[in-house]
């Protein structure tokens, strides 16, 4: 079995697990520009210690050329404590933001896991 075939993808708007990546309306070549990646941007996720997302990778696709890995955020505190399951003072929300300088046209794919529900996907055009 490929590990492709273990991805899920669907509409983000639906599906609580997906991740979102948001850029600016207009992306110069050469110049850095802010991606935003989160997941539950319409139906939040409820990154508890039982069900969390626990990564996102964000990967770039030139037209021509090979994946190149863009960045990597791990989301750690679940609101564990000694107390119990959820009573801890720290929760993470799976956002992040980061800068990104192009000088070809692709896709940015972004990656999320839950710990429960597994790996999903999304991608969007990058163009100039």
């Amino acid at each position: 079995m490929a590990i492709g075939e273990l991805v899920k993808s669907a509409d983000y708007k639906s599906e609580k697990h997906v991740p979102v990546i948001v850029l600016p309306e207009k992306i110069v070549s050469g110049e850095a520009f802010t991606v935003e990646v989160s997941v539950g941007k319409e139906i939040a996720h409820p990154n508890t210690t039982e069900h969390f997302i626990n990564w996102i990778s964000v990967y770039f696709k030139p037209e021509s050329g090979n994946l190149i890995n863009v960045a990597r955020f791990e989301y750690m505190a679940h609101g564990e404590a000694v107390a119990g399951a959820n009573q801890g003072p720290a929760h993470a929300d799976p956002c992040s933001t980061f800068k990104l300088k192009l000088t070809q046209p692709g896709k940015l794919i972004a990656t999320s896991y839950c710990n429960i529900h597994g790996l999903w996907e999304s991608e969007t055009d990058v163009k100039f």
